[in-house]
């Protein structure tokens, strides 16, 4: 497989260099369809969603606009991470994109997309996530990652089904608790 140096891929994509996108492909989609299969989506989602951003890319790159102040693949993972945090987003309560506050090789660049209520809405989200119990954390991620309730039982170690539908809501009633309590979340979003 072919490394490309980011100029060289910024050049590649600016001339639509099937060589260089498809080597994209091979190099980033992994990791791209990893982030999203891990936080309830699936291999469509992650394939749209790295179309999408490829094609923001590119827009940037040809009206001059895209500065990288950071590694192309890092620059490539935040716009496909921003894309599905905004899809997650118009389809459900932010509470569910919660598991991506542990992601610390792109913790720096995941707001630069967003507009700034929005950038708000998710820091608000993940601090109030990161106060939360490690099993509570825990079973929401596994919730998030679309684990069934049976091997949520049995990975967090309880003793049925039931109680570990009853462990998840009353963690995701304390998270949404402590986020609609929070002062910023009534300045920005009281009137929603």
């Amino acid at each position: 497989m072919n490394h490309y140096t980011d100029e060289a891929i910024v050049a590649g994509i600016k001339l639509r260099d099937r060589e260089i996108i498809w080597s994209l492909y091979k190099q980033y989609f992994p990791t791209i369809s990893h982030l999203i299969t891990t936080n309830s989506g699936t291999e469509i989602d992650a394939e749209d969603v790295f179309q999408d951003a490829l094609v923001i890319i590119y827009k940037k790159i040809s009206d001059d606009e895209l500065i990288l102040t950071s590694s192309f693949k890092t620059y490539l993972y935040s716009v496909c991470r921003n894309l599905w945090l905004q899809k997650l987003d118009k389809k459900t309560f932010s509470t569910d994109i919660l598991d991506l506050a542990d992601d610390s090789e792109f913790q720096d660049s995941i707001h630069f997309e967003f507009t700034d209520t929005e950038s708000e809405k998710i820091k608000i989200s993940q601090e109030h996530f990161l106060e939360l119990s490690e099993d509570c954390q825990k079973v929401l991620k596994l919730f998030m990652a679309k684990t069934s309730l049976k091997e949520i039982a049995e990975e967090m170690g309880f003793g049925s089904e039931k109680y570990a539908k009853t462990r998840k809501f009353m963690c995701k009633e304390k998270l949404k608790e402590k986020i609609l309590n929070d002062p910023r979340f009534k300045k920005y979003f009281g009137n929603e």
